[in-house]
This record gives structure tokens, sequence and C-alpha cells, in this order.
């Protein structure tokens, strides 16, 4: 009951409860926050990169949401709609939903939602389970010293699912009891996702540098994360690849700096190399002892390009010597075709390194590809993965072999707009594939479903 007054009295002390203003994209990303410069200086203004509001490249739609009261990013003069999760970009004509307000001199933002599922994974490995996960994100911005001040809280009531998270074929990485990994289940999220501030200040023409700090926070390693971007939002599956990607978008101790140069940025984080233990109601120590850096690029409004790199110091507590070098690049394209239609697609690549220990010898790659299509109230999604897994027996003769699977997940769901939220009705079916030695183990190449209803924030 602490635990959940104090998250509730998080998410109320920020300004992004006050009177809204809707704004209403084709999909919810929770992960997108627009910079809300309200009374941004007109350098600021000035800085703003045409070519993100080529309108040739943008529908009617979309430019129709670029005129938010003088809004700018939060990190650098350019199109706020290019704000992802942590400090990581997408595309600029890509949608979002969220109600904005204003409390006094600030800019505010909320959105969120809670999905409902009944989980289904097939074969002797598989499990059944009803769940909820949810999110709850909001932010305030204030111009500050020529600059711009933006706070960001985000938390979830997923530590209500049980520590054991959900059945997820293939789904590795972290604990539930601080003993046993977590095989076959994907974990739940911390109860505190985010607890953000970050500062922007122009150095010149279209140049501007920013600093972000985080407990917890996302550090500048990898794409956005997979429940942020709109290719992969729909989905309520976890991706496979997620501990390759974008497993470090809850980290205990982050801070970063760079620099943003018309569609380039820059930047480099100090964090906590440790992933959140079992305990998902409380705030861990910061340690500060890895680091990454990230080189981001948007060519144009629908096209966003990352390449990362980054020391994870002790990352997983069960092996406590074992460190991670971790690679990965991603491009995200985004398609606007009209008034709530909108296509996505996502395509990632992430490359774990272990050094020291002994669990696994050698290094791992996963490959992501993921699309979302909108088309008024019907939305359809598909992801497929491939990757190297070394945790899928903790015992046994195959304990710590690496092996090459796969999986594909297609679905959709439909919409029913409620004044400023929608409710979603959708489902999901996956298929994996295996070598020959696991398919005995697995009962051949089952089949996974998911029925979920979701509630969200339209604005």
């Amino acid at each position: 009951m602490r635990h959940g007054l104090v998250l509730a009295l998080a998410f109320a002390a920020t300004p992004a409860f006050a009177q809204d203003q809707a704004m209403d994209h084709g999909a919810m990303d929770h992960g997108a926050m627009p910079g809300m410069d309200m009374a941004a200086p007109a350098t600021r203004a000035d800085q703003t990169d045409h070519a993100t509001m080529d309108h040739a490249t943008m529908d009617h739609a979309s430019m129709d949401h670029m005129d938010m009261g003088g809004m700018v990013g939060a990190l650098g003069g350019y199109s706020m709609m290019r704000d992802a999760s942590g400090t990581s970009w997408q595309p600029d004509s890509a949608p979002m939903m969220a109600i904005m307000g204003r409390l006094g001199g600030w800019a505010t933002m909320v959105h969120g939602n809670l999905t409902v599922v009944q989980d289904w994974q097939g074969g002797p490995r598989g499990d059944d389970k009803a769940f909820a996960a949810s999110m709850l994100m909001g932010m305030a911005q204030h111009p500050l010293g020529g600059g711009t001040l933006t706070l960001r809280a985000m938390g979830s009531l997923d530590p209500l699912m049980g520590k054991r998270g959900y059945p997820l074929l293939l789904a590795t990485g972290e604990t539930a009891d601080g003993r046993t990994e977590l095989v076959d289940r994907q974990h739940p999220h911390d109860a505190f996702m985010e607890l953000a501030a970050s500062y922007s200040h122009p150095l010149g023409d279209r140049v501007s540098g920013f600093v972000y700090f985080g407990l917890p926070g996302e550090p500048a390693l990898g794409p956005t994360t997979f429940m942020h971007r709109f290719s992969g939002m729909a989905n309520p599956e976890a991706p496979i690849s997620h501990h390759w990607l974008d497993s470090t978008h809850v980290t205990f101790g982050v801070a970063t700096a760079g620099i943003v140069a018309g569609n380039v940025k820059l930047e480099g984080s100090l964090f906590t190399g440790r992933e959140p233990d079992q305990n998902r109601w409380d705030i861990e120590r910061p340690r500060f002892d890895s680091w990454s850096a990230r080189a981001s690029w948007n060519p144009t409004a629908n096209l966003s390009l990352q390449v990362s790199h980054g020391f994870l110091k002790s990352p997983e507590g069960l092996h406590p010597d074992e460190d991670v070098h971790r690679t990965t690049a991603s491009a995200t394209w985004n398609l606007p075709l009209g008034q709530r239609r909108n296509l996505q697609t996502t395509l990632a690549w992430g490359r774990n390194a272990p050094t020291g220990g002994d669990h696994h010898a050698h290094a791992t790659n996963a490959f992501l590809l993921e699309s979302a299509l909108q088309w008024g109230r019907w939305t359809v999604f598909g992801r497929g993965e491939n990757g190297d897994k070394g945790e899928l027996f903790d015992s046994g003769p195959l304990e710590g072999r690496v092996f090459n699977v796969s999986k594909l997940s297609l679905g959709g769901y439909h919409s029913v707009p409620i004044g400023k939220v929608a409710l979603d009705f959708g489902g999901l079916v996956s298929a994996i594939g295996l070598p020959a030695t696991l398919k005995p183990v697995y009962g051949g190449e089952p089949i996974s479903g998911m029925i979920f209803t979701r509630l969200r924030i339209t604005g």
C-alpha cells in the first residue's frame, strides 16, 4: 500500500495533469514525449530544421500537429515529434497521442495505457496466464536561462502481475527470485520506469547542447524502446531480442551529455550496468560503472537511424563476474498515409560480446524486423526475430549451449474511441523456429497466442 501511494504521488506531482488541449494522432507513443517549450526564445524556433517540416514528406494531419504553441524538441531546435524514449530519436513524422495542457508557466503532457491480456503459450515449456500491463507518463517543460528544462516521470503497476512476469516462449533475462534466471517468461517492468530531467541550450546556428539525468532513466544505447515506437507498441508481447537491443530503458542511474547539430545527434552516457533486480517496487542504488555512445541521424522527416555501443559492467546479478560489450544499429521508417493512417517499420540488430566469467564464451547476435499499419480504427502488426540464445537451460546437458532461434508474431486490433481515450480489442498468434535439438524439449515448434483489451489515452 505504501509503494502504491508513493507511485501515485510521483505522478500527481508532475504538472502533466493540467487542463488539457487535445492532441489527436494515429497512435499512442508514450516514449515520444515532445519538447514543449511554450515560450522558447526566438533563436530556438529559428533553429528548427526546415527539412523536418517538408510538406512533400508529411501529410496534412501530421503538419497540423506541428503547430503546438511554439513547442520544440527537448534536446534542441528540431521538431517536437522527434523525441522518443530517453534521449532517443524517432522519425519526425511518427504519430503519437497525449493530452496536453498548461500549469502556470509550464507546458504539460500526459499519456498512458492499461492492457489486459489472456496469454496462451504452447508446448510443454509454455504456460497460460491472465495479466495486466500498464504505463502512465507525465512530462512538464519550462524555458530556463535561454534554454529548455524538461521533467519526466513514468511508472507502471506491472509488479502486480507477479515477480515471474508472464509466459513468453524463448524470452530470457533478469530473475524473479535472485537465484534463478527467468526462462520462457518476460519479466515485469519496475514500478518506477523513469524519473528524469533534461536541459538543453542553444550553442549556435542549428546547434544545441544538452544534459539528461535519470534515476531511473535510459542511457544512449540502442534504438527507441519497443514500448515507445509505433512499429512495436501495438504488440503486447516483448521482443525476444529485448536484451540485445533496448533492455537498458529502465536503468537506475543515468547521466547523458550530447550535442545536436541540425539532424545529427552525438551523445554519451555514464550509467549503471546492472539490470533491475527482483524487487520491482524500489529505486535501486546508482553505480555509474558503465558507459555508452550513440550517433543518431534523421536524414528526412520519415527516417531515423542510429548506431551505438556500450560497456555494461556486470549486467546480470546471477553472473556478477561477466561484463558485456553491446553494439546496436537500427533504422525506423515512418510513412504517414492520411488522417489516422500510418505505416512504420523498424529494422534493428544487436550484438552482446561478454568478457569475464564463465556464462557465455562468445558473442551472440539478434535481429528484429517489425511493422505496424494503422488504417482508421484498425491496426495490424507483425514482428519477425532471429537470435542466439544461451540462457534457455540452467541445468542438464544443454546448459550454457547457444542456439539460434526465430520467432514470428502477427496480430491486430480494432479501436473504439470514447472521449479522450480509446478501447482496443485485439489478438495475435506467434510461432517459433527451433533447431532440431530443441524441438523435443519444446514439443516441436508450438503455436502461441494472446487476446487483449487495451485502454489508452488519445487526447
